[in-house]
């Protein structure tokens, strides 16, 4: 196995035409300079510097090592430099999981504000439903915004930074009796037929969790996960439903949505990420986007 570094040397040599000049350059002494080339000589077994005058020159072996020795010095230093870029939070890669009602609500102008603040950064979003956590757990994320029950504990290894309380709303038939209300005591919906709107996860359990602080369970008569669709058939008569405030950006205009009270069902939106994982700026810079764009 060749030395990369005595290899350094031996260009330092070859670059200077002497010895003592090269020990001058590198901040050693001739003697350790003449014990390094000697070593390398050794390594390769073959000669690779001659004696010119008061002054050496390469071999062919010695040329054809130099040569390599450059290449691999460049190499060491675009390494260097893009190292530094990575730390300094110029370049890299993130990848970020999350769940479909926080996409253009919370991601998408967290999102922008760090292409703004990080344009050498690229950026994975991937849709991951019910549950992303599992990706940050496993190392196929670096960042996912989840949803996590107030008892429930982070996973080993995980850190979870809270964004947001998403309080869940009423969602009527445009003209049910309820609708003059301004708001809705929860225990009310008890006898309607209900139109479901979670997956299977945390916030499905936040909306049971509320129904049965209330006194009840609900009936399901439809499901939809798709937030969209689930209004549409409550416009349509099939039943009433909670959808929490992130899921109402678009309203469908044949429903009527007005906040429920004893208990207000919430879920809390929070950013997950490893423990373990080396700091980056980026990543640091992201949650600070998303903890803004929750305020708003």
């Amino acid at each position: 196995m060749i030395d990369v570094r005595r290899m350094q040397v031996l260009r330092a040599v070859v670059a200077s035409g002497s010895v003592t000049a090269a020990a001058g350059h590198l901040g050693y002494t001739p003697s350790a300079v003449s014990q390094q080339i000697a070593a390398l000589e050794k390594e390769t077994g073959t000669v690779l510097l001659e004696r010119v005058g008061r002054g050496v020159r390469p071999t062919a072996a010695g040329r054809l090592l130099t040569a390599h020795a450059a290449v691999i010095g460049r190499h060491v230093a675009e390494a260097e430099t893009a190292l530094a870029d990575l730390r300094a939070g110029r370049t890299g890669r993130l990848s970020v999981r999350y769940f479909a009602s926080v996409g253009p609500t919370l991601l998408a102008p967290a999102l922008a504000r760090l292409r703004r603040e990080h344009p050498g950064v690229a950026v994975d979003p991937r849709l991951a439903e019910p549950d992303p956590l599992p990706d940050v757990e496993r190392g196929h994320a670096d960042l996912a915004v989840v949803v996590r029950r107030p008892d429930t504990a982070a996973p080993a290894g995980v850190r979870l930074a809270h964004l947001r309380d998403d309080a869940y709303r009423a969602v009527l038939p445009a003209g049910h009796p309820l609708a003059a209300r301004r708001v809705i005591d929860l225990a009310d919906l008890a006898g309607e037929p209900w139109v479901g709107s979670e997956p299977p996860g945390p916030c499905r359990d936040a909306l049971l969790d509320g129904c049965a602080a209330a006194g009840f369970s609900p009936d399901v008569v439809a499901t939809s996960e798709d937030y969209a669709t689930a209004q549409g058939f409550v416009a349509a008569g099939l039943g009433v439903a909670l959808i929490p405030r992130l899921g109402l950006g678009t309203r469908h205009p044949g429903v009527t949505v007005r906040p429920v009270r004893n208990p207000e069902p919430v879920r809390a939106v929070h950013a997950a990420v490893r423990d373990t994982a080396p700091p980056h700026p980026a990543l640091a810079a992201l949650l600070d986007a998303l903890r803004d764009a929750a305020t708003r």
